[in-house]
């Protein structure tokens, strides 16, 4: 029992300067309330209005994929150590703990982690969309409409002179 005392009171002496660090943090901070000060800090950014979408779940999954894989190597380098001891016991077991973790990344790549290109929906798949239609048919060339042709433009610029002699 008394070679925990030292751990013991270490863990005292850390709850004691946790305690007094609130209490001074309380006593001795300004408090001047503002609008700005009580709004969510993101970046920077003060927040006009609501985002008008949810934040994509694809980043989710690939922070998944990182603490998988962070896991893994975690738990490899003491198998990598002492491998030998732990003869075929140590690699059965590191062989179930790598399919479990290739399976998770299995599922994550089929759930769309990894694509973060835009989406291409073939016009096969919508029956809705005509295969007839295109960009060049369904893009209209804006304020073409009202201009002037060349040869219009030339007898606005020389009044003296009629379209038709140009």
């Amino acid at each position: 029992m008394a070679q925990y005392l030292p751990v013991l009171a270490l863990l005292i002496l850390a709850a004691l300067f946790a305690g007094i660090s609130f209490m001074a943090s309380k006593l001795l901070a300004p408090r001047r309330p503002t609008v700005e000060k009580l709004a969510p800090y993101e970046c920077g950014i003060i927040p006009g209005r609501e985002p008008p979408q949810r934040f994509p779940v694809r980043y989710y999954l690939v922070a998944m994929l990182f603490v998988i894989f962070d896991i893994e190597i975690v738990f490899l380098y003491p198998w990598a150590v002492i491998h030998r001891e732990l003869a075929l016991y140590g690699l059965v077991a590191v062989l179930i703990f790598s399919a479990l973790v290739f399976e998770s990344f299995v599922y994550l790549i089929s759930k769309g982690a990894l694509d973060w290109g835009p989406l291409q929906v073939s016009r096969r798949q919508n029956p809705m969309v005509s295969e007839a239609r295109t960009s060049s048919s369904t893009i209209r060339k804006v304020g073409s409409e009202g201009r002037y042709t060349e040869v219009e433009k030339l007898g606005r610029k020389n009044p003296d002179h009629s379209i038709e002699a140009a």
